[in-house]
């Protein structure tokens, strides 16, 4: 009888663990990672490297967040993204705020337009992924200088989920740099301009990811004149110039 509360401790200490590893203390949802993990299974075995352009069809993106560094804190508080189908800017969009119960920085109030009372009925960041998932199901994003995005979506794959984000992310970065080595460090707005695009609804989620879709066609029509027109050309000019 002396080790019976022994047992008991023991026997409620396993029960923490196995809730911490199967969702219910982590947020974790059994179904959003069967979800994510056939949708893996499914990006492995689509290859895009070779599909023309013309009719290669991606998922634009853009995030807002509280700041720059996932692993210090930052979070997401809003997604954007519209479908690129058979190299034009397609309707199909999604947009979401993300759930954020902080005091938002006064920068990002004052950059994005968003206050505590816009994300505090919002939903949680694991529901607004999978819902984005599930826009985006098996294309490759799109996103501008997509640093940011990547360590994000990385950071809040394995946080939510405990799996890598393992959507090819692709960069409007790698195709202008092809064109003209001077935009390799270039904002949205000023390359936009360049391109004659009208710039609108900037540092909303939705509004740079469209802005970002119009300039990704407009690269595509500047590699295609220097003689690339898919993934796999793309790359191999890239690296050449190295």
């Amino acid at each position: 009888m002396g080790f019976h509360p022994f047992v008991q401790f023991v026997r409620s200490i396993q029960g923490k663990l196995q809730t911490n590893m199967f969702g219910g203390m982590n947020g974790q949802n059994p179904q959003h990672i069967a979800f994510i993990r056939q949708m893996q299974r499914e990006l492995e075995n689509t290859d895009v490297m070779a599909i023309p352009f013309k009719k290669l069809n991606v998922t634009v993106f853009d995030i807002e967040t509280t700041g720059f560094y996932p692993d210090k804190g930052d979070q997401i508080i809003s997604i954007g993204a519209i479908k690129i189908i058979s190299g034009k800017v397609s309707e199909d969009s999604f947009y979401s705020l993300v759930h954020f119960d902080e005091p938002l920085p006064s920068e990002i109030k004052e950059l994005t337009g968003l206050s505590e009372a816009d994300l505090e009925k919002a939903p949680p960041l694991s529901e607004v992924l999978i819902s984005f998932l599930e826009f985006v199901k098996e294309m490759p994003l799109v996103a501008h200088h997509a640093n940011h995005e990547k360590s994000f979506m990385q950071y809040s794959s394995w946080k939510l989920f405990r799996t890598p984000f393992k959507h090819r992310i692709l960069d409007t970065s790698f195709l202008y740099r092809i064109t003209d080595s001077n935009k390799l460090l270039w904002k949205l707005e000023d390359i936009c301009e360049f391109y004659n695009i009208p710039v609108k609804e900037r540092h909303h989620a939705l509004g740079d990811a469209k802005l970002t879709a119009i300039l990704w066609c407009c690269l595509i029509e500047e590699v295609h004149k220097v003689g690339c027109s898919n993934l796999k050309e793309v790359y191999e000019c890239i690296a050449r110039l190295r």
